[in-house]
């Protein structure tokens, strides 16, 4: 089948639920303002992806209904020719597992999986992400909270997930991937770092930074208008 010959990239994706996203922008942009966020970076990473011509993938964490009044959920920002696949699993590790074997399943590989948290990704960093698996095994965006933005890999190297679930979400992620690599024998190449957008202080600098979209920025502009007023 023709789609085994293209390389995927996957998004995993939290539904912008209100509440249970970006909470720890709470303090800028409000429950509500911080799920509008999460739609707008889900809409902008899948667009992204799509014009790159890739086969594309969602795995996102709820179903239908779940997104909100007025907020679209991660079915309805996946545009047509995008799968969209559930979450499986208690922690991050196991989604990541399930979800990578899914899309390998599907039609084979390399694949990018990639959140929704770097919004200055770009079609750029997925392209370098493709070169750079040309000669090495696995290749890792770094970001700068420790964490990594992308992941890629040749073949489904699902053990790369195999963290102490206490360690997702930390800055051991990047170093703890890593050395499981070279543990399997695997050579890994990294992308230039780019910031994730977690905090206020990851709003302010992105906010500086003239790569951020400026759908995005016009979210987190309304914030600080608010707090202007």
């Amino acid at each position: 089948m023709s789609a085994a010959s293209t390389p995927a990239v996957l998004v995993m994706a939290k539904a912008p639920r209100p509440g249970s996203v970006k909470t720890r922008l709470h303090p800028l942009l409000g429950p509500h303002g911080c799920a509008a966020l999460q739609a707008e970076l889900i809409r902008h990473t899948v667009d992204t992806v799509t014009a790159t011509g890739l086969r594309a993938y969602v795995a996102y964490t709820h179903g239908p209904g779940d997104g909100g009044a007025g907020i679209p959920d991660v079915r309805v920002a996946a545009p047509p020719g995008v799968r969209t696949l559930v979450q499986r699993g208690q922690d991050l590790g196991q989604r990541l597992t399930a979800a990578v074997s899914d899309a390998f399943s599907d039609g084979g590989g390399p694949v990018l999986v990639i959140g929704t948290d770097a919004p200055t990704l770009t079609r750029m960093h997925l392209a370098a992400a493709l070169t750079a698996l040309q000669n090495h095994d696995v290749v890792l965006g770094p970001a700068l909270d420790g964490g990594y933005y992308l992941i890629g890999t040749r073949r489904p190297h699902t053990d790369l997930f195999a963290l102490d679930p206490m360690w997702w979400s930390t800055d051991k992620v990047l170093a703890a991937t890593l050395a499981l690599a070279a543990e399997a024998g695997l050579s890994a190449e990294l992308l230039a770092p780019l910031r994730d957008l977690d905090t206020p202080e990851d709003a302010a600098a992105l906010l500086a930074d003239p790569g951020l979209p400026p759908a995005i920025t016009a979210v987190l502009a309304s914030s600080q208008s608010r707090e202007d007023g």
